[in-house]
């Protein structure tokens, strides 16, 4: 019990905490709408494009004469990441590339322009490492504050515009004839995507993030049938392998990153597996829970009754 009061009292710690918490309940809000809309690699190729962005503010940084030279890199990012989920989306909508080949492109330029980059600002390759697979260990009070800003504009617009983004990411037909502003949604997505990927990138990395946008979704799916259950699930399935991952690398020295994601997975794994048994013991679900029935059927052996209409006003 002490050494658990020692974690939760260093400040190292707590800013951690802290940006794991915020992360694990809002990155798996816009996994959701990109796996409801099935670009569950989106999150790859945006984070591919943040490292060019991580890069470009390095060698800004470094021109400046500014220190540290990676004063401006989460700023870069989310410049970098932004431009490149809008043109995820153009290239998507109107281009004559298709989704895949887009992200692709997106993902081997990303890659080698980041590198690149970092060579011209005087560092190497292995200064990105600390992007590429996460570094709660250089999350600063700034980097806290951000993270709050960031992920408080995920949620306002992830939850507060929910029946819109649903429409336009499960069907956008009907969300045309619903007279939707469906180009407007399916950009408000993209940015809100690739704002998760900057947000996450201290916690679980550029090449990670994905997984902890995708994967607390999966399993959602599993357990039960509701969008809006599905994301709550999600969430709260985040927020629990964040916590535990960064807990238990307080005391053994692993890379959080990666055992977020791997916990993430194992969780996957075992709900997954007892699922057959769980459906099986599960009653027939209503197909249209949300839409309340308009006739009451009588048990079976009371006769023939009448039809109950219910008021639906």
């Amino acid at each position: 019990m002490s050494g658990l009061w020692e974690m939760v009292t260093d400040p190292f710690m707590q800013r951690a905490l802290v940006a794991a918490l915020l992360v694990g309940v809002s990155a798996p809000v816009v996994g959701t709408y990109l796996v409801q809309k099935r670009l569950a690699l989106l999150g790859d190729g945006i984070g591919h494009v943040a490292l060019t962005g991580v890069a470009l503010g390095w060698l800004v940084g470094a021109a400046m004469g500014l220190v540290p030279a990676d004063v401006l890199a989460v700023p870069g990012a989310v410049v970098a990441a932004v431009a490149g989920s809008v043109l995820i989306e153009v290239v998507r909508r109107r281009g004559r590339t298709s989704g895949d080949l887009a992200l692709a492109i997106l993902f081997y330029g990303g890659i080698a322009g980041g590198v690149l980059l970092i060579g011209l600002a005087g560092g190497s390759s292995g200064s990105l490492m600390a992007y590429l697979f996460g570094s709660i260990s250089s999350v600063t009070l700034a980097d806290v504050w951000v993270t709050v800003a960031l992920c408080g504009l995920i949620l306002i617009i992830g939850l507060g515009l929910r029946a819109a983004l649903f429409s336009v990411s499960h069907d956008e037909e009907f969300a045309v004839s619903a007279g939707l502003p469906v180009w407007a949604l399916n950009m408000a997505v993209a940015v809100l995507a690739a704002l998760t990927v900057t947000v996450a990138m201290r916690v679980v990395g550029l090449l990670l993030v994905s997984a902890l946008m995708i994967v607390p979704v999966a399993i959602g799916q599993l357990v039960t049938r509701s969008f809006r259950r599905t994301m709550l699930v999600a969430s709260v399935v985040g927020v629990v392998v964040c916590v535990t991952g960064l807990s238990i690398t307080y005391w053994h020295n692993v890379s959080p990153g990666a055992l977020i994601v791997v916990l993430a997975i194992a969780v996957y794994a075992v709900v997954a597996a007892l699922h057959p048994v769980l459906a099986r013991r599960r009653p027939p679900a209503d197909p249209h829970p949300d839409i309340p029935d308009d006739v009451a059927v009588a048990p079976a052996g009371a006769g023939r009754a009448a039809p109950q209409e219910e008021c639906t006003t």
